[in-house]
């Protein structure tokens, strides 16, 4: 994606919080020779060599795997708060435009399944029941009831070669235009728009 210099998000620790907070993302491959976009969580962790990597499943119903080869370059896109930004809240004419954080990972794929494939699917269990009431796991769940499951499902496992990180959050303002936008924003009934002020605060 295009990221001006003043937006470029390098700080690799908060990128990695960001994919983690965000893990319901858009995994984006070509299927017979057009782009195909599939919406699923991903876990971000190691793979079994050390290396960063995000890991998830699809349907197998869903084509998209089967247009899959080991090895093959994919997109994974992770979306944050974002949000509107009016003309009218500046002290000066301006044009209107929209505030946003985003990451896209670039990486190789490969199909994964047996033991890793089950790791993937506790792991990912577990990280959204942490902290809930009544918390279920897999390994609380029948034997015969999640063979069944995973039978219809694919793991994938994309190592991570390139990370693009874009956090635009009006930057190339003055201080007292900037105080005015997060000030706008935090009156706005949109919880988007009200994270989007936290961020713009972060960041000066």
């Amino acid at each position: 994606m295009y990221i001006h210099p003043l937006n470029a998000w390098e700080n690799e620790p908060e990128v990695i919080d960001f994919i983690q907070k965000n893990a319901f993302a858009t995994l984006v491959s070509q299927v017979n020779g057009r782009p195909w976009a599939t919406h699923l969580p991903f876990v971000f962790g190691k793979n079994s060599e050390g290396d960063a990597s995000l890991s998830g499943h699809i349907a197998k119903a869903n084509p998209q795997w089967r247009s899959i080869k080991d090895g093959d370059e994919v997109m994974v896109v992770f979306q944050g708060p974002h949000a509107y930004i009016s003309s009218s809240w500046y002290n000066h004419e301006n044009v209107p435009t929209w505030n946003y954080l985003a990451v896209h990972v670039y990486g190789e794929i490969r199909i994964i399944e047996g033991e890793q494939l089950m790791t993937h699917l506790k792991t990912l269990v577990d990280v959204y029941e942490s902290g809930r009431p009544n918390r279920v796991s897999v390994e609380t769940m029948s034997e015969s009831y999640v063979q069944s499951q995973v039978r219809a499902l694919v793991g994938l496992e994309v190592k991570i070669t390139e990370v693009h990180a874009s956090a635009k959050l009006s930057q190339n303002r003055d201080d007292v235009n900037y105080q005015n936008i997060i000030k706008m924003l935090d009156q706005s009934p949109s919880h988007l728009d009200q994270e989007v002020a936290s961020e713009m605060r972060k960041k000066r």
